[in-house]
């Protein structure tokens, strides 16, 4: 998807998104991240802090100069551990007092069948973990997180990562890396996991947001069809790479030479891991069979 060319942000600079809502682009920008990692200001006296993002003392500086003196920073809320959007968070913490708050570590909420292919070996390919990363408190599905004047409800959206959450903030929802407008998300196994990030649609779809602010990119203003879009993009993704197996068995790799034709070179490690997604939901499905040990490398071939 061809990113908009009307989203061009000043960075660094706090802007209003609507009343008790501000956001800080990060000066991270790459292929990956768009314009860069959108922090979130919630509040009015006591703030949250949402994805303080990468280690940037640039951005930490941002951050800090956006509290005016009649304000402090109360909570920081880590939405997942991607190097995009947690690092910050401990020294955010350290200068503020501040705790940090996440569903956990960064392989908490990972789904049994990617756990094994962890434990295969399986590793990297996506937008890079902070295995350091340890927030104080750990936050579960369901939760509210409230200050003098906001509350964050917590909805545990698995998916592009284990331990991803999004905050609703009344009837606006912060999507994070789940729903962007610019981009679908990437899920990159063993950390994305795509038979959960379609659950993750799904619980999204049955509750009526009038807007979607991502972790990256401007706001999503039609929320609900934004996420049929997204179901619709998988399931055509999902019909393409069994298309591609019926000329008989393909690695992920494989598909991915097929089927994504108009990626740059530079992006097909990622597709690939999309591929591997994709068929791993559908080994789920019983409709694609690996014959060798799962891993990025085995060969499928349809049921």
């Amino acid at each position: 998807m061809t990113p908009p060319d009307d989203f061009d942000p000043i960075i660094g600079v706090a802007e209003v998104m609507e009343q008790g809502l501000r956001r800080i682009v990060a000066p991270n920008p790459s292929p990956m991240t768009y314009r860069g990692t959108n922090t979130y200001l919630v509040g009015e006296t006591a703030l949250a802090v949402v994805d303080p993002g990468p280690d940037n003392a640039d951005h930490l500086h941002a951050i800090l100069q956006a509290v005016e003196p009649h304000q402090h920073v109360s909570h920081i809320v880590v939405t997942h551990s991607h190097l995009d959007h947690s690092p910050l968070a401990r020294a955010l913490s350290d200068t503020t007092g501040a705790p940090i708050l996440a569903f956990g570590d960064a392989t908490a909420g990972r789904s049994d069948i990617m756990r094994q292919l962890a434990k295969a070996g399986l590793s990297g390919g996506g937008e890079g973990i902070d295995k350091e990363f340890a927030p104080d408190q750990c936050l579960a599905d369901g939760d509210v997180i409230s200050g003098a004047d906001w509350q964050l409800e917590v909805l545990h959206t698995p998916g592009h990562l284990g331990n991803h959450i999004s905050l609703g903030f009344g009837d606006a929802c912060l999507t994070a890396d789940h729903v962007m407008g610019w981009a679908s998300s990437l899920v990159s196994p063993p950390d994305g996991d795509l038979t959960d990030f379609m659950s993750s649609c799904h619980k999204l779809m049955r509750r009526d947001w009038r807007v979607f602010y991502p972790g990256h990119g401007a706001p999503i203003t039609e929320p609900k069809a934004r996420l049929l879009w997204l179901i619709e993009h998988r399931h055509t993704r999902e019909r393409a790479i069994l298309d591609a197996l019926n000329d008989g068995p393909a690695t992920a790799a494989d598909i991915a030479d097929a089927v994504y034709i108009d990626t740059p070179r530079a992006l097909l490690p990622a597709a690939t891991r999309n591929v591997l997604a994709h068929l791993v939901d559908l080994m789920g499905k019983s409709r694609v069979h690996p014959l060798d040990p799962l891993s990025a490398n085995a060969r499928f071939v349809r049921k």
